[in-house]
């Protein structure tokens, strides 16, 4: 995953709203997002039982998921190419962990063994009560009531894509609408930063360029799905999952919902 912005109590039917993209190579096999078979023993040594999410088949875990009791999880990497060691531990074990643990026992696996993986960011909790761990600062941070964006450095850091995004979807939900293509639509704006605003976070100047971006379009790397998911009053849950191919052009569309 690698940008996620999040609206709380801030529309009246949907307490919670999440926006999320996720970017990758496209060489790199994934499975869409579908409901995981019961009993499957993660690398963890962790069951994922009553798993919705996509997977990663090169290395087994996910980058964003649910559970049938309303737990969330959701995973971005910190971009720090000089740090990074391939023969670390894969991050996406994480997703699966927080869905598996409760959130006491999740923040001293992590405090324990966040170590033993490149630098991340992993958002976990039931969906009205989310928590962000920084692996890099060691810190966790409570998504309190307002808008938050997360990409691959710090929760709501300033880059131009996490501000032009938020401020989008504080637009779009502004009159108390909700209108979920609008925010596929938002999901799906490739406006790049000017060079001057491009945060530097150690790649080459090109890609800092095409990163800058909310959705990403390129033959190697670019956004391979968009996830929309609400909240609404009632506790029930409802999530809107595309995915795309090299061309960005969607390929892939599906809903799924987790009722209370």
């Amino acid at each position: 995953m690698c940008i996620l912005f999040f609206a709380i109590n801030q529309h009246p039917k949907y307490p919670v709203i999440i926006c999320a993209n996720r970017d990758e190579f496209h060489q790199r096999p994934t499975q869409s997002m579908h409901w995981w078979p019961k009993n499957n023993l993660l690398t963890a040594n962790v069951l994922a039982n009553d798993v919705l999410a996509g997977k990663d088949l090169q290395a087994g875990g996910t980058w964003l998921g649910l559970n049938k009791q309303g737990r969330f999880s959701a995973l971005t990497n910190y971009r720090q190419p000089q740090l990074f060691d391939k023969n670390k531990q894969s991050r996406g074990e994480l997703v699966l962990q927080a869905l598996a643990y409760q959130d006491d026992e999740m923040i001293n696996q992590l405090t324990q063994s966040s170590s033993h993986y490149n630098g991340f960011n992993l958002v976990f909790g039931q969906l009205n009560k989310l928590v962000c761990f920084d692996s890099v600062s060691q810190q966790q941070q409570v998504l309190n009531s307002g808008f938050h964006s997360l990409c691959n450095g710090a929760l709501d850091d300033i880059w131009p894509k996490m501000a032009l995004g938020q401020a989008t979807l504080a637009e779009a939900i502004k009159d108390h609408s909700l209108d979920i293509k609008q925010l596929f639509k938002l999901m799906k704006n490739g406006q790049q930063a000017p060079t001057e605003h491009l945060p530097k976070t150690g790649v080459p100047l090109n890609w800092e360029q095409l990163l800058s971006a909310i959705f990403i379009v390129s033959p190697e790397y670019g956004t391979r799905t968009t996830n929309i998911i609400t909240l609404d009053n009632e506790g029930n849950i409802s999530i809107y999952d595309q995915s795309y191919n090299e061309q960005g052009e969607c390929v892939k569309k599906q809903s799924f919902s987790i009722e209370r």
